[in-house]
Formats: structure tokens, sequence, C-alpha cells
């Protein structure tokens, strides 16, 4: 019986097609963005950008509009990041498309790059103290092993 691998490797094409950044409207996830864009040119491949909306927390119980503030981050952030690929439009020629998934970040990111069937995943550094305690988004998926996992400080 032949085994079937469902990645195989194609004469010329061994570097990845698909690279994955969260962005979260942080300065480090904009760098991660940025280097991401870089890596994404030099090898032709997909720049997937995805934000994870936050999904309603217990703010919701009181009447905030959970729901409607995440979207307009959203929203903040896609126009954010058309503005800044139009003013170095022809400096870098990127393929890229913008994707929201809800959720929390870790396996919001986690359902992006297995729906995208990402061959690599770039995350900003997380700057929240209580981080180093329980670990963040960034090491969670290093330790996923599922994909190589940069991080940009």
């Amino acid at each position: 019986m032949t085994q079937q691998h469902s990645h195989q490797f194609e004469r010329g094409t061994d570097g990845p097609k698909v690279i994955l950044v969260g962005v979260d409207g942080s300065e480090p996830s904009f760098r991660a963005a940025a280097y991401a864009a870089g890596l994404a040119r030099r090898q032709h491949a997909l720049l997937a950008v995805v934000y994870v909306q936050p999904v309603a927390t217990a703010g919701a119980a009181f009447g905030a509009p959970v729901a409607q503030v995440t979207d307009e981050i959203a929203e903040e952030l896609i126009a954010e990041i058309r503005e800044a690929t139009e003013r170095v439009r022809g400096a870098f020629d990127v393929r890229w498309e913008f994707h929201t998934f809800r959720g929390d970040p870790y396996n919001g990111l986690v359902t992006a790059a297995d729906e995208l069937t990402a061959d690599a995943v770039v995350v900003g550094a997380s700057e929240q103290a209580g981080h180093r305690i329980v670990g963040s988004v960034a090491v969670r998926l290093v330790k996923a092993g599922r994909w190589p996992v940069t991080v940009v400080p």
C-alpha cells in the first residue's frame, strides 16, 4: 500500500506559500506585519493578515456593545493596513489578504493557520507582564509545534 502525504514537495516551490501574521493594533503586531511582508515578498508567498476579534466577555452582560466595538477595531485595522499598503505600493510587490476570525487570540490564530493552510506564522512579542508567568500567544504557538513561528520584538 502506498502512503499518501498531504504535503508533497514540488520542485522550485519549496518555500512557504502562505505566511500568516497576527495583528491586533499594537506596535509589536505592526512590526510583525512589516517583517512578514518582507518575508512574503522575498518568498513570493501570499501574506495572510489576520485579526482575531475577541468574543463577547463579561462586559456584554452589563450591556456593553462589545461586538460593535470589536467590529470597529477590525474596520480601523483594515483601513490602517490598506493605507500602509498604498503608501508602499510599487516598493513592495506583496500579495496579501485580510481575514478576521473570532475567539481568543491563540485559538483564533490556530484556526486561521489551519483554514488558510499557513506554512509559517509571524506574531509580535507580547507587551503584557503577566505573559512571562502564564505564557504568551507566541509561546503557545511555538509549543503547538505545527508551523515555524517567528516572534518579532
